[in-house]
Parts: C-alpha cells; structure tokens; sequence
C-alpha cells in the first residue's frame, strides 16, 4: 500500500464493560460495531463470564475495581491517554466498579478535556426488573450520572432514574428532560431512551426517543418477534449511537442509523433463528444500514 492511499488513523474509545466469553452482552456486543465505524476500542471488562446471565447459569468471575485504575496506569504510561476520544460504560458488576469508572473517565478527561462519556446505565429491564446487585441503581444514579454527557437507558431504567412511570409519549418526555438536568453541565446533555413501548405509538412498532436541549426525536423500527428477547441489544444499541453521533455531532441522523443498524442485526438474528445477537453476519449493517428508517422531530412536545 502507497502512504498516499493509507487511511487516516482510527479515533480511540476507552469501553469499560462485561465481557463473555460465548456469545455477544458488554463489551463483546460493543467492539465490532465500534470498530466497523472506524474506532479503535480499547476494552476494560469488569466482568468475565462464559456466557451472559440469561441463560440462568455461567461461570467467570467479577474482576476487583482496582483493575480498571491499574489498567489506565498502563495505558497512561505508553503516552497515549490524550488520544482517548470519550469513554462508553456498561455493566459494573460491584459497588466500587462505579466510582472506578467515574474516576477513569475524570482521567481521560485530564489527559482530553474534549472527550465524552457515554454511560448506558445497565441495571434491569420490563419483566426482568433489576438484575444487578442491590446497591448498584443507587451509585449509578448518585455517581456515574453526573459524569455523563451522554446516557442511554432503556424504558425500564428511565423509570427506576426517575422515579416517573412511562406510559405515553409525553411521559416519556418529561422522565428523559428530568434525568437530562442531573447530567454533566459541560456536556451536550443527550438522553437516548431505548427500547421504548408506549400506549399511544403505533401497534407492532419500537422506539428510541433521543432529547437534547435543541429537541426530540423519534425513530420507530417494526417489532420483531423475538422470543425470548436477544440479550446485548441494548449494549449494541448504545455503542452505535456513540460511535454515528461521534462521526457526524448530529443526533438525529445517529439515532436513525443506530436504529436502523440495529433492526438490520435482530432481523438477521431472528431470520437465522440463533439465541445470540448475530453481529458478524450483520456487521455491514453497522456503517451502511440497508433499511433507514428515518428519526422525526417530536413536534409540539419540545
């Protein structure tokens, strides 16, 4: 390859999350698709486990929280922590996993004061209620929030963040600009709410509402008969959006091609009938969506 023709280096992610060992939740569900839009991701787990926890059983282990700081030691050490362009977390598997990772993102930071964190506030979902431990939801909430520039929780933890029931529309607007104001002052202060069912959307249909201080929008997908539901969707979900609104700073055109690359990955899952996310058969789909769906501006509610 001529040094005319070589690409322009990668941008750099730090992903602080799960990891598995078999199969696609945390980070093994964020790297592809943040790598095929052009990332480097460099991956801390705070977990490994051989598979994800939904199928009842697993083995692996919860890793110390002092890992996550010994590792940025390593990382500061090579000279290469002001090329870290934002921070995406995950599952935290223990209590002093979150003060970690908040202290991870301070010195990355430090090191790039234009760098964003992305924190999907992993803590339960609809008809599985909260699946990490006890304590968690609290910390996240009092720690991990307030560093934010970006969050992405599914209906159920806009709920449990806000103590605000989400049945319509407008319910869900107002959770999302209430838990918007607890956000990073300095930051663009995006909510992204996934997974969305209301009672006033159309039958058959899932959303993803995103709400900045400019707006909202809407990006509505057909429901797929998934049964049981694929876990790592919502990991996959959030590093899209990262990774597009990274790429372009428009937050409605990253939000309708996350949507539209993840309706592309659940239809190829679903279509070859697998119990786990098929990311390596849909991974064209993460850049270039054969579907777009579009995301609207939320008229009259803004």
């Amino acid at each position: 390859m001529s040094e005319r023709s070589l690409p322009p280096l990668p941008r750099n992610l730090l992903s602080i999350q799960s990891w598995v060992t078999y199969g696609h939740v945390g980070n093994a569900a964020a790297t592809l698709p943040l790598q095929r839009l052009g990332f480097e991701v460099w991956g801390v787990q705070t977990v490994q486990f051989s598979n994800h926890t939904g199928y009842g059983a697993w083995t692996g282990q919860v890793f110390e929280p002092t890992v996550i700081a010994e590792l940025l030691d390593g990382i500061e050490a090579r000279g290469v922590l002001p090329e870290c362009d934002g921070v995406l977390s995950g599952y935290m598997g223990s209590e002093g996993t979150v003060a970690a990772v908040v202290a991870a993102v301070n010195r990355v930071r430090q090191a790039n004061p234009a760098a964003l964190y992305c924190c999907d506030p992993v803590m339960g979902d609809v008809g599985r209620g909260v699946f990490v431990r006890p304590e968690l939801p609290a910390l996240i909430a009092a720690q991990a929030i307030p560093a934010a520039d970006i969050v992405t929780p599914n209906q159920f933890e806009l709920e449990l963040l806000t103590g605000q029931s989400v049945h319509t529309l407008a319910d869900a607007l107002h959770a999302a600009r209430m838990l918007r104001e607890r956000l990073n002052p300095a930051g663009p202060r995006i909510v992204v709410v996934t997974s969305l069912v209301r009672s006033d959307a159309p039958v058959g249909s899932i959303e993803t509402l995103a709400v900045t201080g400019e707006g909202a929008w809407l990006c509505r997908t057909p429901l797929l008969p998934l049964d049981p539901p694929r876990n790592g969707t919502g990991d996959a979900i959030a590093a899209l959006f990262y990774g597009h609104f990274l790429r372009t700073g428009d937050v409605a055109q990253a939000l309708s091609f996350a949507m539209s690359a993840l309706y592309s990955l659940l239809d190829i899952t679903h279509r070859l009938n697998t119990r786990e996310i098929q990311l390596v058969a849909a991974q064209d789909e993460f850049l270039q969506p054969s579907v777009l769906f579009p995301a609207e501006a939320v008229e009259g509610q803004v």
